[in-house]
């Protein structure tokens, strides 16, 4: 799974953000390059199992022939309290990575495939994502 390499600090405070006022992505919102992608409508925290679940279908249904880009990567560490654990004591201890993905955002992109497998495969990977997805195609 996808992880950095070293962080500088073990564990990061919350984002503080409302979801109501969450604006749309500026950064790595066009294709640059497949023919297809995965977009983002919505907000919400990728983890790299849930990234590297949809990467793993997404390579199975296009096979050899295609090509996958994956455009997050995470990078931003998260906590779990143990199961039954009482409130205090301190944080939790480092459980994994992830990305914060805002509307907007490409996810996946997709190439050397026809469009109707491309599509396919793409809508499989969207439903191992916990964000609203929509699939983009390139407009020559």
């Amino acid at each position: 799974m996808l992880h950095p390499k070293k962080v500088k600090f073990r564990k990061w405070q919350k984002n503080r953000q409302n979801p109501k006022f969450i604006t749309p992505e500026t950064r790595g919102t066009d294709l640059s390059f497949g023919s297809f992608g995965l977009k983002s409508t919505t907000y919400s925290q990728l983890t790299s199992n849930q990234i590297e679940s949809a990467r793993k279908v997404i390579s199975r249904t296009i096979g050899k022939t295609g090509r996958i880009w994956i455009r997050v990567f995470p990078d931003r560490p998260y906590t779990q309290k143990a199961a039954e654990v009482p409130m205090g004591k301190g944080k939790g201890e480092p459980q994994g990575f992830c990305v914060d993905v805002l509307p907007g955002r490409l996810v996946f992109e997709v190439d050397g495939v026809a469009e109707e497998v491309a599509r396919e495969a793409l809508r499989k990977g969207g439903a191992k994502l916990p964000v609203k997805s929509k699939i983009i195609a390139r407009t020559h």
